[in-house]
């Protein structure tokens, strides 16, 4: 090999390797630009956010999330459902739109179509109707997972009401919902969305420094039991999730609450 051509491999590795580096230092700085997105004025309070088992959060204004990319999906939305936030005011429902703050790129509406699964809200429309902006930051689709219709308009939407009756009540209440995304469970579009088999909401009530909280984890399944048999601790979703959702608390007292299953408690006040 003459040395022009040792010359003419050597530049085409540096180069090679030049466009490597630089796609990794823009991917890097890409997602740590990512982590601090924090949209102003969010109602979300980030003091009882849970942990995120990707390391990829969003703060949008009206929620936060930890998405999955290997699901296509958030793992977790969180958000205040605050009593001045109920609503009767109905919106025109918007057309769902890509997410454009997940840096992986959010799943595509498409993969819903023709798949027999409706597009099931995490943060519901229902609970941001406050205003047309909240109520059509619900409509990401980074806060869907797919949902039977059945399911998504029989318990699921029984269990949205029973938090607007207690967010009334208890003057607030803090809510991080999901899918559970661990375990063997099919996939629609080209995409390969996850279909959890269950969903799991956790809700978490600050009376003046009194804290309980409250977790159900429901079979995506059409079902007519009574929401109080979908009661579970804290601890048994933490397990099938790998979440840890309210690191904040002292540990005494996060152990104490999370380890009780008991809606009665809940329920009084």
């Amino acid at each position: 090999m003459n040395r022009k051509n040792i010359y003419s491999i050597l530049l085409a590795i540096v180069v090679i390797a030049f466009y490597f580096l630089n796609d990794k230092v823009d991917a890097k700085i890409a997602n740590d630009n990512y982590q601090k997105v924090n949209a102003p004025n969010a109602t979300t309070n980030e003091g009882y956010l849970p942990s995120s088992t990707t390391g990829v959060v969003v703060h949008h204004q009206y929620y936060s999330l930890s998405y999955s990319e290997k699901d296509e999906q958030a793992e977790w939305v969180a958000y205040e459902l605050k009593k001045s936030h109920l609503s009767r005011t109905k919106f025109k429902r918007p057309y769902f739109e890509i997410d454009k703050s997940i840096p992986t790129k959010a799943a595509h509406w498409r993969n819903y179509k023709k798949s027999g699964y409706d597009k099931g809200h995490l943060c519901p429309a229902g609970d941001r109707r406050f205003s047309k902006k909240a109520h059509d930051e619900t409509f990401l689709t980074s806060n869907i997972s797919p949902q039977s219709h059945a399911f998504n308009s029989g318990v699921w939407n029984k269990l949205e009401q029973k938090v607007r009756y207690w967010a009334n009540k208890y003057d607030g209440v803090y809510v991080v919902t999901g899918g559970v995304l661990s375990g063997k469970a099919k996939t629609i579009g080209t995409e390969k969305v996850t279909v959890p088999n269950y969903f799991y909401k956790v809700l978490l009530d600050n009376d003046g420094g009194r804290i309980k909280m409250i977790a159900f984890l429901v079979p995506h399944q059409d079902n007519n039991k009574p929401l109080y048999e979908y009661v579970v601790s804290v601890d048994q979703i933490e397990k099938l999730t790998g979440i840890d959702f309210f690191p904040q608390l002292e540990d005494t007292l996060e152990n104490r609450l999370e380890a009780r299953k008991d809606y009665k408690e809940w329920s009084f006040r």
